[in-house]
């Protein structure tokens, strides 16, 4: 079994930094890509960022480029997301999830496990 646990949440002003953690553990966690999703008060839970296992290679929706980073350890155990330059629309609960299907990892659906979530909230 997989347990993911986010960290790093808090209140901001915009135009703020926070850095999210997500941490991963379990007897078979290998192999894992790690993705950051979000969910706003209201709405549905959308992607945010994704890293893939394998290649490292990033992927960020439109919203969050050039603001968001999403990172690794070197164990590929601990999932980073820097978010800078902070907006009131970058409000909601965060999550981290974990899949071993390397493909879509854009998808929610794609991933096997989730973390409880930590609430970002920026205020203007």
């Amino acid at each position: 079994q997989v347990l993911l646990v986010e960290s790093g949440g808090g209140l901001v002003q915009a135009g703020s930094s926070l850095r999210l953690s997500c941490a991963a553990s379990g007897p078979t966690f290998s192999g894992y890509s790690m993705g950051w999703f979000r969910q706003a008060p209201g709405k549905e839970r959308e992607f945010v960022a994704t890293i893939s296992w394998l290649s490292g290679r990033t992927t960020y929706t439109d919203s969050v480029k050039g603001r968001f980073t999403i990172s690794r350890d070197g164990a590929k155990t601990t999932s980073y997301l820097q978010m800078n330059t902070l907006k009131p629309e970058d409000t909601a609960v965060y999550y981290c999830a974990a899949t071993r299907n390397p493909f879509q990892l854009e998808n929610a659906e794609n991933y096997d496990y989730w973390g409880q979530g930590t609430q970002v909230t920026v205020s203007s």
